[in-house]
């Protein structure tokens, strides 16, 4: 289980992208302990409720259907939010961001069928201009 780097959702392929609603709606509905995630925890609600709609506008960008936000309102019922902000900002940092980075490098490499190449040259790009701007 992991939630990608916010700055990589984008860059992900179809499987991943589509794991991630999956992986959103497991944390709505169980509240998951996992050692990827449990840092989400430390955070107010409000950093996964911007992080889910991040999710959910790469999703509907590329014309993908979301057949329930039921889990997801619940779970988010009477939350009040302030200014949309970045997430998760001391988790996903630079660091974090080459962590899965080399995660998504993998899957390209072993040959990830949905993992198209134009979409792998994108993200190589992004993540060296992020880098070399340090």
């Amino acid at each position: 289980m992991r939630l990608w780097h916010v700055d990589l959702l984008e860059h992900l392929p179809k499987g991943q992208l589509l794991s991630q609603w999956r992986e959103l709606n497991s944390i709505f509905a169980k509240e998951d302990q996992h050692i990827l995630i449990n840092y989400i925890y430390e955070y107010p609600k409000d950093d996964l409720y911007i992080y889910t709609n991040k999710v959910m506008d790469e999703m509907t960008m590329r014309g993908y259907k979301i057949r329930t936000y039921e889990k997801m309102n619940k779970y988010f019922e009477g939350l009040e939010l302030g200014p949309n902000f970045k997430p998760f900002k001391d988790h996903h940092d630079n660091e974090y961001l080459q962590i899965c980075y080399y995660n998504l490098k993998e899957k390209y490499m072993r040959g990830q069928k949905d993992y198209e190449e134009d979409m792998y040259n994108n993200l190589c790009r992004y993540v060296k201009g992020i880098l070399l701007s340090q």
